[in-house]
């Protein structure tokens, strides 16, 4: 769905306890790891389907498992706000568009969840919408609880995946040149899509010895990052659980800080495995990439779907920009390169227009200077609660990462960023 529903992780061992509020303004659960939601959730129309669900999920001895009679935006409410379940099913019955609504609800959902859907249409070519948005199975009423509970027991077994499911959008991060704020901007996105569109987001910061990702979001780095660059064939689930550090509950950060007199070779295949894991785990997985490693892991770059190529208002930034623009253009034409001018209208910055003129092309985004965005850095906190001048000069890249949907369910979307 979307970047499609991938199970993934093993199932939990849990004590039965409602996963539920009774309603919107009951007071949030304690925040859970992905591994202590439920093992499976239903959303069901009808008395006749949740009966059946039900059926299923004793006749499996799923202990930890919900039914509940409630429809698709239930769903949405109650996953953004708690740990998705290794199983869930949902019932799109007499929605005109479930393919849409499904996509919505993807936004908040770990891609890790198998998804089996429940719908009064018969048609072939829903089925195969849903198939290729990474949906399990797609089950015809009345529900047949056998079926079903074989479907379950595909996942719970390990044999039941969503092959045609798509992976998450990886985004790099690109400085034209050094000290330009590629990771203020990979850092702030991060978050904003993490924490206010409740996306799942990873953001790997690729200089393991001066990269400060980790220090913008005041967590600690691992060395396990080092390790899996290093040796390819040692990328596997259990080095990626002990690489990641979570800030939040969606937002998860891949760093190091090796010493400076270690001399670190980051193989290209190594950084492509590892990226590959993040994406069948993330809605978005962000790459903050140092301008010298460019030429190194050009593969990165060239699989990315969108390049953010950051400069800043001098010459020689406009000079870097144009250059590399051209050479991603030649090496990898089906993404998307979009050109932002940082810290525009700083002391002794060559003026918007004639940085503007230099590169040649219209820029995506322009961030204006603004000393709040350095003092949140140092506090190690985001930047966009503090500072319009990010909030503004991001929004037009929030919104194409997003997609046209999130402007028509988040219409205030600058009014959000700027609440406490």
């Amino acid at each position: 769905m979307g970047t499609g529903f991938i199970r993934r992780r093993r199932a939990p061992t849990l004590q039965r306890r409602s996963l539920v509020p009774p309603d919107t303004t009951a007071a949030p659960e304690t925040p859970q790891t992905a591994d202590s939601g439920r093992l499976a959730l239903a959303f069901v129309s009808d008395d006749e389907t949740a009966a059946a669900v039900r059926k299923c999920f004793i006749d499996l001895a799923l202990i930890a498992a919900d039914v509940e009679r409630a429809g698709i935006d239930k769903a949405a409410s109650v996953l953004g706000r708690v740990a998705s379940p290794r199983i869930l099913v949902v019932d799109v019955s007499g929605l005109d568009d479930p393919v849409a609504e499904l996509r919505r609800l993807a936004e908040v959902c770990d891609p890790s969840t198998a998804v089996m859907v429940i719908g009064d249409s018969n048609d072939i070519v829903l089925y195969r919408s849903l198939k290729n948005m990474g949906v399990v199975e797609y089950f015809f009423k009345p529900v047949v609880p056998e079926l079903l509970a074989r479907a379950c027991q595909s996942v719970i077994d390990g044999a039941g995946s969503a092959a045609a499911a798509q992976t998450g959008k990886l985004v790099a991060v690109f400085g034209a040149r050094g000290g330009v704020g590629t990771s203020t901007i990979a850092v702030n996105i991060a978050w904003h899509l993490a924490e206010n569109l409740k996306r799942h987001v990873a953001l790997l910061d690729l200089d393991l010895h001066s990269g400060d990702v980790a220090l913008q979001l005041d967590v600690e780095p691992s060395h396990a990052l080092r390790e899996a660059l290093e040796h390819p064939e040692r990328v596997d689930d259990l080095l990626l659980a002990r690489a990641v550090t979570k800030v939040t509950d969606r937002l998860s950060v891949l760093a190091s800080l090796e010493p400076l007199t270690d001399t670190i070779v980051a193989k290209e295949d190594a950084a492509l495995k590892l990226i590959a894991k993040l994406q069948a785990r993330h809605r978005f997985v962000f790459v903050d990439l140092p301008h010298w490693a460019g030429a190194q892991l050009r593969k990165v770059i060239e699989q990315a779907s969108v390049v953010v190529l950051v400069g800043d208002p001098t010459l020689a930034a406009a000079r870097e920009m144009v250059r590399w623009r051209e050479l991603m253009k030649s090496t990898g034409p089906d993404h998307s390169i979009w050109q932002v001018l940082n810290k525009a209208g700083a002391p002794g910055a060559l003026p918007e227009t004639d940085f503007a003129r230099a590169l040649g092309e219209p820029l995506e985004a322009v961030i204006h200077f603004d000393s709040e965005i350095a003092k949140a850095a140092n506090l190690g906190k985001p930047a966009l609660p503090k500072s319009r001048g990010l909030v503004h000069g991001l929004a037009p890249l929030i919104r194409g990462l997003a997609g046209e949907d999130e402007r028509q369910h988040h219409p205030s979307l600058l009014a959000r960023l700027f609440q406490s």
